[in-house]
């Protein structure tokens, strides 16, 4: 019978190694961003309660992205390590020895790494959607006065092209919005325009939309009706709305809200699958095929991180490799050259020269016949 003994060694040395990797590439990170962007946490530090303070809570929410970015990574190198270890000490001669098959040998890293591969999938549909506005800020926003750039976005439901100077994160506003009204909303003219605007989620009393503030274009909009469409509001006027509205503001209804218009990469990176295909099923929105590309991608990210494990162990096996920094130096180059094929293919998806589909699938399709071939030293 296979001691439980050996397995708990294993798994001791599996998570102690990808322990102290994970620590070490976080710790990489903190010490490269936090010296790089020093000048903009201490203009930070006095809003935020001092430096110490804002360092701790910002990198605190970093990690969590680091760790999705490198889980790959930690789970390989804990793997090869293992594997190496045990190799190195001749540990895996004797096993093998007492008539122990191979693969039964590295069971306990194969499960161990399916525990960490699913605690990353985890991580990239919970723990990130509910820190992505955190996410999302970098350094030079911290105060929140950094003015985003602002692309115009179109609403396909109401025909409304959504214009403006720059977007700020806090407030979720708009500098100078600028809307160009399509001709069947023509009765405030061409262009409504205004100081400021913000975004409000739906309330009892309001759908969602934005709140725009010192409109200046139509000149006289307290005067003016709502406009509709069909049975639907699509601009609200004081006129209409006198207990919520004043005089110089007015309310246009979207299903955009103000991260899908403002908030660029940081939506389809920091969102949930979930999330990303109910903005591609939003009639409202007119997306491209990068978020369809990043939704098969989180679908097929397990299925990489496997094949990427299982290319790299049979390599560890065949050389019977007793180098631990030979191991990590290999395993390094094997995740680059594997993370280079993919971002390729995505970049050719998001650029329509393939199918989304295939941009994510088709690395597992010239990958996983490799892992195949080489999984068989495992078996033997």
């Amino acid at each position: 019978m296979y001691p439980a003994i050996i397995d708990r060694y294993l798994l001791r040395q599996y998570f102690w190694t990808a322990l102290i990797t994970a620590i070490g590439v976080v710790g990489l990170f903190v010490i490269f961003d936090g010296f790089t962007n020093l000048e903009e946490f201490l203009r930070a530090a006095e809003k935020h309660g001092g430096l110490l303070p804002l360092l701790a809570r910002y990198y605190a929410s970093q990690a969590v992205m680091v760790f999705d970015r490198s889980a790959s990574l930690v789970t390989l190198i804990a793997a090869m390590f293992t594997i190496t270890w045990i190799q190195r000490h001749n540990e895996m001669t004797a096993l093998l020895a007492a008539g122990i098959p191979r693969w039964r040998v590295i069971l306990p890293v194969g499960v161990a790494s399916a525990a960490i591969i699913f605690l990353a999938a985890a991580n990239r549909e919970i723990v990130i959607p509910q820190l992505r506005d955190q996410l999302a800020q970098r350094p030079q926003d911290l105060i929140g006065d950094r003015a985003l750039p602002f692309v115009p976005r179109f609403d396909r439901q109401t025909n409304i092209l959504f214009r403006g100077r720059a977007c700020y994160r806090e407030g979720k506003r708009i500098a100078e919005p600028n809307l160009l009204l399509p001709p069947e909303l023509g009765r405030l003219g061409r262009q409504l325009s205004a100081q400021v605007a913000f975004y409000q989620p739906a309330g009892k009393a309001y759908p969602s939309g934005y709140l725009l503030k010192g409109v200046n274009r139509p000149a006289n909009i307290a005067e003016l009706p709502s406009v509709w469409l069909g049975d639907s509001p699509v601009i609200i006027t004081p006129r209409d709305a006198p207990n919520w509205l004043k005089p110089d503001e007015c309310f246009v209804v979207t299903s955009i809200d103000f991260d899908q218009l403002c908030g660029g990469t940081a939506f389809r990176q920091f969102s949930s699958t979930a999330s990303l295909i109910r903005a591609l099923r939003n009639a409202s929105l007119d997306l491209g095929a990068d978020i369809r590309v990043t939704i098969h991608a989180r679908i097929v990210q397990p299925l990489a991180d496997f094949t990427l494990l299982f290319l790299g162990l049979p390599l560890v096996i065949q050389r019977e490799n007793r180098n631990v920094f030979a191991a990590i130096a290999l395993c390094t180059v094997l995740t680059a050259a594997f993370f280079v094929v993919s971002l390729g293919f995505q970049q050719l998806g998001a650029a329509y020269y393939i199918a989304p589909a295939l941009a994510a699938w088709g690395p597992l399709m010239i990958f996983v016949p490799v892992a195949s071939v080489l999984a068989e030293t495992i078996w033997e």
